[in-house]
């Protein structure tokens, strides 16, 4: 196949798989994956990102690592149904693409705050508001021409932080509106600052692990009858001492959708090290775990309720 010809069709193949992706989570409750990938460069797969789609509209984002921004536009999202952007942590992986997002929304026609959340400090790496005095300060930000959203000013929205106790293991409240209600509990990633969310919208209740090592019992009854688990699977299951730490093993994932009794698991933040055993890994987790388990690749859509 000549060159040019190969190009137009890998083209039109993007814009095929993005025009499905836009309407794919026209659902009254859908979960987006806007990045299934790690901290690795890999091929089809951007760092850590999701969305919750309510009736067609993109509602709460949770993490924004390498490449989601670019799966996010391809979503068809809409910066001003926004009604929160939550981080799991702040590596990398699951953080940087926030100025780029931030700076789409100058072109938004948004008025309302925009709230934000994130962990506490600790072990080396700030809070919530220091991650974005650090991007954003008028003075000494990186990205300090996008200053006005720490304030309102300059045509911009202003953020709302709401900084949560990564220490904590009960349920705290971050975000509820009439339709839906938010909530974090801190987990375990080694030394670094995390925490899980929650989202109920009714009876349906949908979880987001972030990078955790599975050590948590209160993570199990913060997810408990989920219908949906999003579960992060970064290791298989002979990773060593220092990746387990961080990491959950799939036979720990299982046990986890297993005693939570979650209706459907989603195994997401996939490396090359968890791909390359991911028959294995799957293997353990169904001997564990009776329920519909589905890998993750991005611009997914799960709806809850819906294992097919």
């Amino acid at each position: 196949m000549c060159k040019p010809l190969q190009i137009a069709i890998t083209v039109l193949l993007m814009l095929s798989n993005a025009a499905a992706a836009a309407t794919s989570c026209n659902a009254p409750i859908a979960v987006q994956v806007l990045g299934s990938g790690g901290p690795e460069g890999q091929n089809g797969r951007a760092s850590a990102g999701y969305l919750l789609w309510l009736d067609g509209q993109a509602r709460v984002l949770i993490d924004l690592g390498g490449g989601t921004f670019a799966r996010y536009g391809a979503s068809g999202a809409d910066f001003s149904d926004l009604d929160l952007i939550a981080f799991t942590h702040l590596h990398a992986d699951h953080a940087t693409d926030l100025p780029a997002l931030l700076k789409s929304g100058y072109f938004s026609d948004r008025e309302r705050p925009l709230p934000i959340a994130g962990p506490t400090a600790g072990a080396g790496y700030p809070d919530l508001g220091g991650y974005l005095r650090g991007l954003l300060a008028p003075e000494s930000g990186s990205f300090r021409y996008l200053a006005g959203y720490l304030d309102g000013s300059d045509g911009l929205v202003k953020l709302e932080p709401r900084t949560i106790d990564a220490g904590r293991h009960a349920p705290l409240s971050v975000h509820e509106t009439p339709a839906y209600r938010v909530d974090a509990v801190g987990v375990t990633h080694g030394p670094v600052p995390a925490l899980a969310f929650r989202v109920d919208v009714g009876e349906t209740r949908i979880v987001f692990s972030g990078d955790q090592n599975g050590d948590d019992a209160h993570f199990v009854d913060f997810s408990r009858n989920a219908d949906l688990l999003i579960m992060d699977h970064a290791v298989p299951e002979d990773a060593g001492p220092v990746a387990a730490r961080l990491h959950a093993l799939p036979s720990e994932i299982g046990r986890i959708a297993r005693d939570a009794e979650v209706d459907h698991l989603v195994l997401s933040h996939l490396m090359r090290r968890s791909e390359r055993a991911l028959d294995d890994s799957l293997e353990r987790i169904r001997a564990i775990y009776a329920g519909t388990v589905s890998t993750a690749a991005d611009l997914d859509c799960f709806q809850p309720g819906n294992d097919g």
